[in-house]
Protein backbone atom coordinates (compact mmCIF):
# COMPACT_ATOMS: atom_id res chain seq x y z
CA UNK A 1 0.00 0.00 0.00
CA UNK A 2 1.33 3.45 0.01
CA UNK A 3 4.07 4.81 -2.48
CA UNK A 4 2.40 8.24 -1.90
CA UNK A 5 5.72 10.66 -1.05
CA UNK A 6 6.65 8.98 -4.80
CA UNK A 7 3.66 10.55 -6.71
CA UNK A 8 3.40 13.14 -3.99
CA UNK A 9 4.40 15.33 -7.03
CA UNK A 10 2.93 15.27 -10.52
CA UNK A 11 6.40 15.77 -12.07
CA UNK A 12 8.20 13.18 -10.11
CA UNK A 13 4.85 10.66 -11.49
CA UNK A 14 6.50 7.30 -13.36
CA UNK A 15 4.23 7.22 -16.28
CA UNK A 16 3.45 10.73 -17.92
CA UNK A 17 1.54 11.70 -21.04
CA UNK A 18 3.47 13.68 -22.79
CA UNK A 19 0.05 14.65 -25.41
CA UNK A 20 -2.96 14.69 -24.71
CA UNK A 21 -6.20 14.39 -27.01
CA UNK A 22 -7.34 17.63 -28.64
CA UNK A 23 -10.57 19.25 -28.15
CA UNK A 24 -14.00 17.15 -27.37
CA UNK A 25 -14.56 13.53 -27.74
CA UNK A 26 -17.27 12.43 -30.14
CA UNK A 27 -19.98 10.79 -29.29
CA UNK A 28 -19.86 7.63 -31.39
CA UNK A 29 -16.05 7.20 -30.25
CA UNK A 30 -15.30 5.13 -27.59
CA UNK A 31 -13.00 3.07 -25.84
CA UNK A 32 -13.45 -1.01 -26.96
CA UNK A 33 -13.05 -3.24 -23.88
CA UNK A 34 -11.88 -6.78 -24.47
CA UNK A 35 -11.24 -9.26 -21.12
CA UNK A 36 -8.74 -11.52 -22.01
CA UNK A 37 -8.19 -12.42 -18.83
CA UNK A 38 -10.78 -12.46 -15.26
CA UNK A 39 -9.46 -13.71 -11.71
CA UNK A 40 -11.90 -15.63 -9.78
CA UNK A 41 -10.87 -12.74 -7.06
CA UNK A 42 -11.74 -9.31 -8.25
CA UNK A 43 -10.99 -7.28 -5.32
CA UNK A 44 -10.52 -4.42 -5.03
CA UNK A 45 -11.70 -3.09 -8.73
CA UNK A 46 -9.61 0.02 -9.80
CA UNK A 47 -11.18 3.11 -9.35
CA UNK A 48 -10.59 7.15 -10.02
CA UNK A 49 -7.84 8.01 -7.67
CA UNK A 50 -5.89 4.36 -7.51
CA UNK A 51 -2.54 3.56 -8.05
CA UNK A 52 -2.26 1.23 -10.49
CA UNK A 53 0.82 -1.12 -11.05
CA UNK A 54 0.69 -2.48 -14.43
CA UNK A 55 2.80 -3.77 -17.81
CA UNK A 56 1.37 -3.17 -21.34
CA UNK A 57 2.03 -3.04 -24.86
CA UNK A 58 1.46 -0.22 -27.20
CA UNK A 59 0.09 -1.30 -31.12
CA UNK A 60 -1.30 1.01 -34.41
CA UNK A 61 -4.61 -0.27 -35.21
CA UNK A 62 -3.68 0.13 -38.71
CA UNK A 63 -0.79 -1.89 -39.33
CA UNK A 64 -0.24 -3.57 -35.98
CA UNK A 65 3.41 -2.51 -35.30
CA UNK A 66 4.67 -2.59 -31.80
CA UNK A 67 5.27 1.51 -30.53
CA UNK A 68 5.38 0.83 -26.85
CA UNK A 69 6.43 -1.96 -24.65
CA UNK A 70 6.79 -1.55 -21.14
CA UNK A 71 8.73 -4.49 -20.56
CA UNK A 72 11.03 -3.14 -22.30
CA UNK A 73 11.72 0.14 -20.38
CA UNK A 74 12.61 0.96 -16.85
CA UNK A 75 14.48 -2.12 -16.84
CA UNK A 76 11.70 -4.26 -17.53
CA UNK A 77 9.88 -2.88 -13.95
CA UNK A 78 6.02 -2.88 -14.42
CA UNK A 79 4.78 1.28 -14.98
CA UNK A 80 3.10 2.97 -11.18
CA UNK A 81 0.55 5.64 -12.32
CA UNK A 82 -2.70 6.98 -10.76
CA UNK A 83 -5.94 6.42 -12.41
CA UNK A 84 -7.89 9.25 -13.35
CA UNK A 85 -6.02 12.30 -12.87
CA UNK A 86 -3.95 12.95 -16.36
CA UNK A 87 -1.05 10.98 -16.29
CA UNK A 88 -1.95 8.98 -18.97
CA UNK A 89 -3.81 9.09 -22.47
CA UNK A 90 -7.80 9.38 -21.76
CA UNK A 91 -8.53 6.35 -23.35
CA UNK A 92 -5.94 4.51 -20.51
CA UNK A 93 -8.06 6.31 -17.91
CA UNK A 94 -11.03 5.02 -19.43
CA UNK A 95 -9.72 1.58 -20.09
CA UNK A 96 -8.58 0.61 -17.06
CA UNK A 97 -11.52 1.83 -14.77
CA UNK A 98 -13.01 -1.34 -12.93
CA UNK A 99 -9.72 -3.40 -13.42
CA UNK A 100 -9.05 -6.49 -11.29
CA UNK A 101 -5.70 -7.27 -10.10
CA UNK A 102 -4.40 -10.02 -12.39
CA UNK A 103 -7.37 -9.06 -15.15
CA UNK A 104 -5.64 -8.66 -18.79
CA UNK A 105 -7.39 -6.53 -21.47
CA UNK A 106 -7.47 -5.72 -25.07
CA UNK A 107 -7.93 -2.12 -25.68
CA UNK A 108 -8.82 0.04 -28.51
CA UNK A 109 -8.61 3.89 -28.18
CA UNK A 110 -9.67 6.14 -31.22
CA UNK A 111 -7.35 9.33 -31.65
CA UNK A 112 -9.42 11.72 -30.14
CA UNK A 113 -9.10 9.88 -26.38
CA UNK A 114 -4.76 9.31 -27.45
CA UNK A 115 -2.81 11.92 -29.40
CA UNK A 116 -5.10 13.37 -31.89
CA UNK A 117 -4.20 15.03 -35.12
CA UNK A 118 -0.92 16.40 -33.63
CA UNK A 119 0.50 12.25 -33.11
CA UNK A 120 3.17 11.83 -30.74
CA UNK A 121 6.39 11.32 -33.10
CA UNK A 122 8.86 10.53 -30.27
CA UNK A 123 7.63 7.00 -29.97
CA UNK A 124 6.43 7.30 -33.94
CA UNK A 125 2.51 7.38 -33.40
CA UNK A 126 1.04 9.34 -36.61
CA UNK A 127 -1.78 11.85 -36.43
CA UNK A 128 -5.23 10.56 -36.23
CA UNK A 129 -3.79 6.96 -34.79
CA UNK A 130 -5.98 4.55 -33.19
CA UNK A 131 -4.59 2.99 -30.91
CA UNK A 132 -4.46 -1.06 -29.48
CA UNK A 133 -3.06 -1.83 -26.14
CA UNK A 134 -2.64 -5.34 -24.24
CA UNK A 135 -2.93 -4.78 -20.32
CA UNK A 136 -1.92 -6.73 -17.34
CA UNK A 137 -3.11 -5.33 -14.14
CA UNK A 138 -0.97 -6.37 -11.00
CA UNK A 139 -1.57 -4.53 -8.07
CA UNK A 140 -4.60 -1.88 -7.04
CA UNK A 141 -3.38 0.63 -4.48
CA UNK A 142 -5.13 3.33 -2.01
CA UNK A 143 -3.33 6.77 -4.75
CA UNK A 144 -0.95 9.38 -2.98
CA UNK A 145 -3.17 12.07 -0.90
CA UNK A 146 -5.34 10.00 0.37
CA UNK A 147 -6.08 9.22 4.20
CA UNK A 148 -4.61 6.38 4.11
CA UNK A 149 -1.00 7.61 2.05
CA UNK A 150 -0.77 10.81 4.76
CA UNK A 151 -1.28 8.15 7.61
CA UNK A 152 1.58 5.96 6.70
CA UNK A 153 4.23 8.55 6.37
CA UNK A 154 2.47 10.57 9.31
CA UNK A 155 4.78 8.00 11.83
CA UNK A 156 3.88 9.81 15.04
CA UNK A 157 0.38 10.87 14.56
CA UNK A 158 0.78 14.48 14.95
CA UNK A 159 -1.40 15.72 11.75
CA UNK A 160 1.86 16.77 9.74
CA UNK A 161 4.65 15.63 8.05
CA UNK A 162 7.93 16.33 9.15
CA UNK A 163 11.22 16.27 7.23
CA UNK A 164 12.46 13.47 8.96
CA UNK A 165 9.50 11.48 8.41
CA UNK A 166 9.28 11.89 4.51
CA UNK A 167 13.07 11.78 4.25
CA UNK A 168 12.51 7.80 5.83
CA UNK A 169 9.42 6.97 3.57
CA UNK A 170 11.42 8.25 0.61
CA UNK A 171 14.27 5.85 1.55
CA UNK A 172 11.97 2.86 2.13
CA UNK A 173 10.40 3.50 -1.36
CA UNK A 174 13.49 3.79 -3.07
CA UNK A 175 14.91 0.26 -1.43
CA UNK A 176 11.77 -1.25 -2.57
CA UNK A 177 11.97 -0.22 -6.39
CA UNK A 178 15.75 -1.20 -6.46
CA UNK A 179 16.51 1.50 -8.93
CA UNK A 180 19.59 2.86 -9.52
CA UNK A 181 19.81 6.35 -8.15
CA UNK A 182 22.70 9.36 -8.00
CA UNK A 183 23.27 9.90 -4.29
CA UNK A 184 22.11 13.30 -4.78
CA UNK A 185 18.43 12.32 -5.40
CA UNK A 186 17.15 11.49 -2.06
CA UNK A 187 18.06 15.33 -1.21
CA UNK A 188 16.85 17.09 -4.34
CA UNK A 189 13.45 14.84 -3.76
CA UNK A 190 12.96 15.82 -0.92
CA UNK A 191 13.75 19.27 -0.86
CA UNK A 192 11.71 19.72 -4.00
CA UNK A 193 8.43 18.06 -2.33
CA UNK A 194 8.77 20.82 0.78
CA UNK A 195 9.21 23.62 -1.77
CA UNK A 196 5.93 23.26 -3.70
CA UNK A 197 4.04 21.39 -0.57
CA UNK A 198 5.49 23.19 2.27
CA UNK A 199 3.26 26.66 1.66
CA UNK A 200 3.64 28.57 5.01
CA UNK A 201 7.48 27.93 5.13
CA UNK A 202 7.27 26.52 8.54
CA UNK A 203 9.59 22.94 7.93
CA UNK A 204 6.15 20.44 8.07
CA UNK A 205 3.95 19.18 5.42
CA UNK A 206 0.24 19.84 7.17
CA UNK A 207 -2.61 17.78 6.12
CA UNK A 208 -4.55 20.66 4.11
CA UNK A 209 -1.14 21.58 2.35
CA UNK A 210 -0.81 17.93 1.41
CA UNK A 211 -4.35 18.20 0.17
CA UNK A 212 -5.47 15.13 1.80
CA UNK A 213 -8.92 13.54 0.48
CA UNK A 214 -10.97 10.78 1.21
CA UNK A 215 -10.06 7.74 -1.59
CA UNK A 216 -13.01 8.30 -3.46
CA UNK A 217 -13.30 12.04 -3.94
CA UNK A 218 -9.94 12.72 -6.01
Amino acid sequence: MGRGITLLLLPLALLAAPARAEGGTAAAEEVQIEVLHLPEACSPKSKKGDLLNAHYDGFLASDGSKFYCSRTQNEGHPKWFVLGVGQVIKGLDIAMMNMCPGEKRKVTIPPSLAYGQQGYAHVKIPPNATLIFEIELYAVNKGPRSVEAFNQIDKDGDKKLSELEISQYLKEEFARDGKKRHPSAHDEILADIFKKNDHDGDGFISAKEYNVYQHDEL
